[in-house]
């Protein structure tokens, strides 16, 4: 009986290598499937014609169009009590304006892409801003309250009050990695969701995002 080629011992170790990582590969992907969720996606519930929908399509209805960067949260999430400027200089927090769906845009002067968006948000403000809904743009910058109203003045943004963090460390305890960033807050003070870079906010998807949350 011939007897059946042996694989050089290099080889042999090479291939057990390989076995042992596709493994692991493998196993790593089984845990990742089971556990990872992306907020966005469609939670589970009751089945009902929007959630077969949401099903589908695998993510948050609203999350949609110009509003297709918007992550939101599983659950509403509770936010720290941030303190800032008002245009009048006095010291006001989000807890003052509870009671109001708030769109929190946190910006700063030098940055190009929120004087880019704050436009659209100014519209926003124009058209939908009432006793149930405000757009509160906050400027995470050291130049405070009177470098704020210089730059919405100067680019003709008259709808927008003027808020400021002089301090510039709010933004941090937000969670803020990037301007603009784009925080929807319930009547109760909690995170929706938010947005990370500039967007349309004066678009039928954003208005239909947030007139669902009145």
């Amino acid at each position: 009986m011939s007897e059946q080629p042996q694989l050089p011992k290099l080889n042999r170790s090479l291939i057990y290598a390989w076995v042992a990582a596709l493994a692991a590969v493998v196993a790593f992907a089984g845990v990742y499937v089971t556990l990872g969720q992306p907020d966005n996606q469609a939670p589970s519930g009751p089945a009902t014609e929007s959630s077969v929908s949401e099903a589908k399509s695998g993510v948050h209805p609203l999350a949609t169009g110009a509003m297709t960067t918007f992550v939101f949260k599983p659950q509403p999430e509770a936010l720290p009590d941030i303190r800032f400027l008002n245009g009048d200089g006095a010291e006001v927090g989000l807890d003052d304006f509870r009671g109001k769906v708030v769109l929190l845009n946190v910006w700063a002067t030098w940055c190009a892409p929120c004087r880019e968006e704050m436009p659209a948000l100014d519209k926003l403000q124009a058209e939908l801003g009432s006793d149930k809904f405000q757009v509160v743009a906050l400027a995470v910058d050291k130049s405070g309250i009177d470098g704020a109203k210089k730059f919405l003045s100067g680019i003709k943004v008259d709808k927008l009050g003027a808020y400021a963090d002089p301090t510039a460390k709010e933004g941090t305890r937000l969670k803020v990695i990037g301007m603009p960033t784009t925080i929807l807050i319930d009547k109760e003070g909690r995170e929706i969701g938010r947005l990370i870079g500039p967007a349309k906010w004066d678009s039928a998807d954003a208005k239909r995002l947030i007139e669902a949350q009145r």
